[in-house]
């Protein structure tokens, strides 16, 4: 490819959106929030195996060219800048065929305090009241317990995630991989975009951290969850009282793992 591509991953709802945002106003840069691409890679990655008939035809070399060319085609003419940071959540759990396709290519995993994460979901179902969330599928049911409890599982939107953040964390590609906190972003989005530059290897630029601006209200409207990507204007931290119930909160309080050293094993940056 002509350009350079980098990845955004990690736990919902912590800060992805808004980094993406901060590095967008780099006229060098692409970023914005989760795409198609997460998706269509591990449906490729499907299509190109066993299960296809014709598999026995295809190499892995073949299967190498086709990926790439996902990325190739998908960012094209009309993408023109040099450096593209793709963001999906199914990044941290492809770090090893990322590795092998993109040798240079960083990632970026978001994190943050998951009872928080929880917290936030749940203010956003709450604030729209009248309008089921893709989050849970457009269910109008539940309680706030079923909600926090099919957020972490498995195969929810926090729990796979998690999951996906400690297969990277733990695993043997962690070379290309940095864990930026929501705090630090919040609290000092300058040390965290000093350090996020410093970890791509591309020359500082002056972000206005008073001006930031992104807009997919009409991705959030569809999705039933309007407020889901915005991004105020201003990095700032906004304190406010949490809406779980304190055992819903407790529950979730002991899971950031990344912030014990004697759990990074192999010094993953974290910022």
């Amino acid at each position: 490819m002509g350009k350079t591509i980098h990845f955004i991953s990690g736990l919902p709802r912590s800060g992805s959106t808004l980094l993406s945002a901060i590095l967008g106003q780099n006229p060098r840069f692409h970023a914005g929030m989760s795409g198609p691409m997460g998706g269509a890679f591990n449906t490729l990655l499907g299509e190109l195996s066993g299960r296809n008939e014709y598999s026995m035809f295809i190499t892995d070399e073949q299967r190498r060219r086709m990926l790439m060319g996902l990325f190739d085609n998908y960012y094209g003419p009309e993408y023109g800048a040099e450096v593209v940071f793709d963001t999906n959540r199914a990044w941290c759990s492809k770090m090893h065929q990322l590795k092998d396709l993109f040798p240079k290519g960083k990632v970026i995993a978001c994190v943050r305090h998951v009872s928080w994460i929880i917290d936030s979901i749940e203010q956003l179902v709450r604030k729209n009241a009248f309008q089921p969330s893709s989050i849970f599928n457009y269910q109008p049911g539940g309680t706030v317990y079923s909600r926090a409890e099919g957020l972490a599982n498995g195969d929810g939107l926090v729990g796979y995630s998690y999951n996906a953040l400690k297969e990277a964390f733990y695993g043997e590609d962690t070379a290309n991989l940095m864990l930026l906190r929501y705090e630090t972003l919040v609290n000092d989005p300058a040390r965290a975009l000093a350090a996020v530059y410093a970890f791509i290897g591309e020359p500082a630029y002056q972000h206005d951290y008073a001006n930031v601006s992104y807009q997919a209200e009409e991705f959030d409207q569809r999705a039933g969850t309007p407020g889901l990507h915005t991004v105020h204007r201003q990095v700032t931290p906004r304190e406010r009282k949490s809406v779980l119930p304190p055992d819903v909160f407790r529950r979730f309080e002991n899971d950031m793992f990344w912030l014990d050293p004697a759990l990074n094993p192999r010094n993953v940056v974290v910022v």
